[in-house]
């Protein structure tokens, strides 16, 4: 009887089952690899393909970059020596008016004492009537020079001889004052908002933001200015050929010209002038009048006042270095010890003098910084922005309020702040804004508690008096503004509930007129009696605080549409 095959050997002929069931899985395991090996293969390629494709767009990148600095560096030259063949010729044209000045005064009547008529180059005269004085004056030169001498016994006749036998005077009659003022000074220009007033590394070397601005913003759709009673005007005579030498004061590139109605109760004089690698976009003294900090691409200057050597030089290594980093505000602290420093980059930095190094960064603000404030005991720090907002900083604890404008003035819609000013006292923080509107915060619990409504454009520059009853503003409408704002301390509580349409309880007490062109700086002297602006149109102004006079007109820059790498120092 033939025995059946064991239970563990396979008939043969037949394939074991397990072997059966576990080749299909294995063909699929490595179908699987080999499909991900491909698509890993073309990802290394891709990646390879872009790495050649991000190598040539950054040579291309570098070839530009030096390509425009080629530009700038030949630009630079060009103008430098522009400047040298302008100042040849200006001082050559400052010598031939000399000359002509004291031949003019050689014949000069007797009823017109110390008059000379001496211009500066880049400064044009005021508008006058024709047959002014000036061109009778060239007249009667001319005939001096081309006529017969004059007859010795001629001096000898009766007055009433003499008078029939003198030349008729065939001027024009003198124009009434209010038709004078008709006459425009010049075009108005558009002036951009603040973060487009300097090159800016976000919007390329040749592109300046605008914000959609265009000069049609500036005109003829503005309300009225206010005018109140003591509104003082700018005297259209006051220049340089228009005062008695005593009025006028001249180096070889500033003078200032003096008001000949009022009491001459300052002087000035040139200490240094400090020239900058760049563009200055800022300045501060600090408070004890020792030191003087600058504001320029990438770096911050600190200089001794006393002998005009640069004592210091801040910049932030960590920085990338390509492109423009322009600083729009530099502010000591009151100890004089650190130095604020706020940039395009968004960011604010607290220097340690001593040790030149960083402190501390603030960072929140979406938009470049254009104002810094310290207040008088140093605890806090304010900084205004182009994202609509001024934020109370604490120095201490370094935690923030933020002040958000979010009722926007129909003017052109953009309320970027461009201005901030803390009180003396802390307690309030005034912002001027590209709407026209100067805002007022409490500090302690971030109330808006004021809007202050009078300027036609947009408002460039805020400052509180040293006793915090008084707050001045300067605009793009080319006036400034004293605000009476001494009400607001006792009557916080109150001023916190009131809506964006109330009555404002600051008034506007004195304007401030005699710019040609836009107010883009004001500042309050310590003791709090001069005011002084500065303007694109090139002149800084110092007014009386009491009744907005003027007291004298300086010039020291030649150059306003553009900034000017240099900064003149005066006293």
């Amino acid at each position: 009887m033939a025995s059946n095959p064991p239970y563990n050997v396979s008939t043969p002929g037949r394939p074991h089952p397990p072997l059966t069931a576990a080749q299909p899985r294995t063909r699929r395991l490595a179908d699987a690899i080999d499909t991900l090996k491909q698509e890993f293969d073309a990802i290394l390629a891709d990646r390879d393909n872009m790495r050649v494709q991000r190598d040539d767009l950054e040579a291309q990148v570098n070839l530009q970059v030096n390509e425009v600095n080629a530009i700038r560096r030949s630009l630079y030259d060009v103008e430098v020596q522009q400047g040298k063949v302008r100042q040849h010729y200006e001082d050559e044209l400052r010598r031939l008016r000399l000359e002509v000045s004291a031949l003019r005064q050689a014949t000069t009547p007797q009823g017109i004492p110390g008059f000379q008529p001496v211009s500066v180059a880049g400064l044009p005269p005021p508008p006058r009537a024709q047959g002014s004085i000036t061109d009778a004056s060239a007249s009667r030169d001319k005939m001096s020079a081309e006529g017969p001498p004059i007859d010795p016994e001629m001096r000898q006749k009766p007055r009433d001889v003499r008078d029939n036998d003198r030349i008729p005077d065939m001027r024009e009659p003198k124009r009434p004052k209010a038709e004078r003022e008709t006459t425009p000074a010049h075009d108005l220009e558009a002036l951009p908002p603040p973060h487009a007033l300097y090159p800016s590394s976000a919007a390329g070397p040749s592109s300046l933001r605008t914000h959609g601005r265009s000069p049609s913003d500036y005109q003829v759709t503005l309300p009225p200015i206010n005018t109140s009673p003591q509104t003082m005007t700018f005297p259209d005579e006051l220049s340089l050929t228009s005062v008695p030498p005593e009025y006028r004061k001249e180096g070889s590139d500033w003078f200032a010209v003096f008001n000949p109605r009022v009491k001459r109760s300052l002087d000035i004089s040139l200490v240094h002038n400090l020239l900058h690698a760049s563009v200055v976009c800022c300045v501060q003294f600090s408070l004890d009048g020792k030191y003087l900090a600058t504001g320029c691409n990438r770096t911050a200057q600190i200089y001794d006042v006393k002998t005009g050597v640069k004592v210091c030089v801040l910049a932030d290594e960590s920085v990338g270095k390509s492109g423009d980093l322009y600083i729009r505000s530099v502010r000591f602290s009151p100890d004089g010890k650190l130095l604020a420093t706020g940039a395009e980059d968004r960011q604010i930095r607290i220097w340690d003098i001593a040790k030149k190094r960083i402190r501390t960064v603030f960072v929140g603000h979406t938009q470049e910084i254009y104002s810094l404030d310290f207040s008088l005991d140093g605890r806090f720090i304010i900084s205004g922005s182009g994202d609509k907002t001024a934020r109370i900083w604490n120095m201490h604890d370094e935690s923030s309020t933020v002040l958000t404008i979010n009722d926007t003035d129909s003017l052109n819609n953009d309320a970027g702040v461009t201005s901030v000013a803390i009180s003396p006292n802390g307690q309030l923080v005034a912002a001027g804004s590209l709407d026209t509107i100067v805002r007022i915060w409490d500090v302690s619990t971030g109330a808006l508690l004021e809007r202050l409504r009078g300027h036609r454009d947009s408002v460039y520059s805020v400052a509180f008096t040293p006793d915090g009853r008084g707050l001045v503003s300067g605009s793009l409408d080319k006036t400034l503004k004293y605000w009476d704002v001494s009400g607001l301390t006792a009557r916080k509580e109150e001023l916190a509930l009131k809506k964006p349409g109330d009555k404002p309880t600051s008034p506007c007490t004195m304007d401030f007129n005699g710019h040609k062109d836009y107010v883009l700086s004001v500042s309050v002297s310590h003791d709090g009696q001069w005011v002084v602006s500065g303007s694109k149109d090139r002149c800084v102004q110092f007014w009386d605080i009491r009744n907005a006079t003027l007291q004298f007109v300086l010039q020291g820059h030649k150059n306003s549409g553009t900034p000017y790498p240099s900064l003149l120092y005066l006293l």
